[in-house]
């Protein structure tokens, strides 16, 4: 288990009117961010699920935020899943109140049972449908786990997952948990080949159609305009069919980012307004404002970086273990939240090498180590 405390600063003048959520008219000192690795228990997925924890330690029960992974195209990545990868977005949501639960999905990562994969049906039979319930199972289940930490106010509960987390996200909102009032879908879909290529499409719209007749909790569905997997005009056919069976979705449109829009979720920034808005729409403000974010922990920046690598830098020590950091004369790379050190080297050596036209490439940290060179 990785247990990490992050303290940041005294707040000054805080009172009932910063905490919405039962915290007292004292001033907060020197409060922590908890982030901490779990096993949730469950026979089913054998010795558990892979979850991460991440929550602001203030007085009272807080909000629920729940987390949930896509699927790489090879069946053979789904092994690298760790819930480490969201601690960004965990932390996103920790700074407005929330406790954040990231799960990961039975047959991911270090997550026992039996994959959602095996329930999607192989090309050209496929059953989004019965997969996306089937991956909701996990989701109902880390909820009810929830429901058991003394800090979880489970009245108010969010769920948001990303790729096939997405659809599960939706599927959830089929039969929803007690406590669920919003959901969030990040690009949601199922079976992409390659790039603009979905084998049998229609069956994925029809799962969507087939949720829309009984799913009424309010949800938020953002997608880009550069999406590879699920591209706009087959994103707006799954918003189409949810709404024609009585569904209740915001639908976004964002902007392109990077090579492949699929990626959004991972760039925080990009959708922050747009889920903020979202949230504040369905009065969900835990806070009236941000908590302080997470100072990075006192590591000194290797000899040799730019402006721009030592920015990065900063921005690598908050993230979650596994992670390595890598350089070379001219270039950097880092990776992080991943399940080995191993891999985490390997993965910022290459990141490396690409930033710096394939020139040699060290490793100078890992896990917030430096490394002598």
């Amino acid at each position: 288990m990785y247990d990490c405390l992050v303290n940041f600063p005294s707040l000054r003048r805080i009172g009932l009117a910063l905490i919405l959520f039962a915290v007292s008219s004292t001033l907060l000192h020197a409060q922590r961010y908890v982030e901490r690795e779990i096993v949730i228990p469950w026979v089913e997925a054998d010795p558990g699920l892979d979850a991460l924890l991440v929550y602001v330690d203030l007085p009272g029960k807080h909000p629920l935020a729940l987390i949930t992974h896509g699927s790489a195209r090879k069946t053979e990545d789904h092994a690298l899943v760790s819930p480490w990868q969201f601690l960004p977005q965990a932390l996103w949501f920790a700074r407005r109140g929330w406790v954040a639960l990231v799960v990961v999905r039975r047959g991911y990562g270090r997550s026992g049972g039996d994959s959602d994969t095996n329930h999607a049906g192989r090309c050209p039979q496929t059953d989004y449908e019965g997969a996306a319930h089937f991956s909701a199972i996990d989701l109902r289940f880390a909820i009810d786990y929830a429901r058991t930490l003394p800090m979880v106010d489970a009245s108010h509960i969010v769920a948001t997952g990303v790729s096939t987390g997405g659809i599960a996200t939706v599927a959830l909102t089929v039969n929803p948990p007690p406590g669920l009032v919003a959901a969030i879908n990040f690009a949601g879909g199922r079976g992409s080949k390659a790039d603009h290529e979905v084998c049998n499409a229609d069956d994925l719209i029809g799962a969507y159609r087939q949720f829309g007749k009984k799913s009424r909790i309010p949800m938020l569905w953002i997608y880009s305009e550069n999406d590879k997997f699920f591209w706009p005009d087959l994103a707006k056919k799954f918003d189409a069919a949810f709404r024609a069976g009585g569904g209740q979705d915001q639908f976004i449109l964002a902007p392109p980012i990077g090579d492949d829009g699929h990626a959004l979720f991972r760039h925080v920034d990009a959708w922050s307004g747009m889920v903020d808005d979202f949230l504040k729409a369905q009065n969900l403000t835990p806070v009236a404002q941000l908590l302080p974010e997470v100072k990075p922990p006192d590591v000194a920046v290797p000899a040799g970086l730019s402006e721009t690598g030592q920015h990065a830098f900063q921005n690598y020590l908050i993230l979650g273990p596994h992670k390595a950091f890598a350089m070379s004369e001219h270039g950097y790379g880092f990776s992080s939240g991943r399940i080995t050190l191993d891999e985490a080297r390997e993965n910022a050596v290459k990141e490396c090498e690409q930033a710096g036209h394939h020139e040699k490439c060290s490793i100078v940290n890992f896990d917030n180590h430096p490394v002598l060179r």
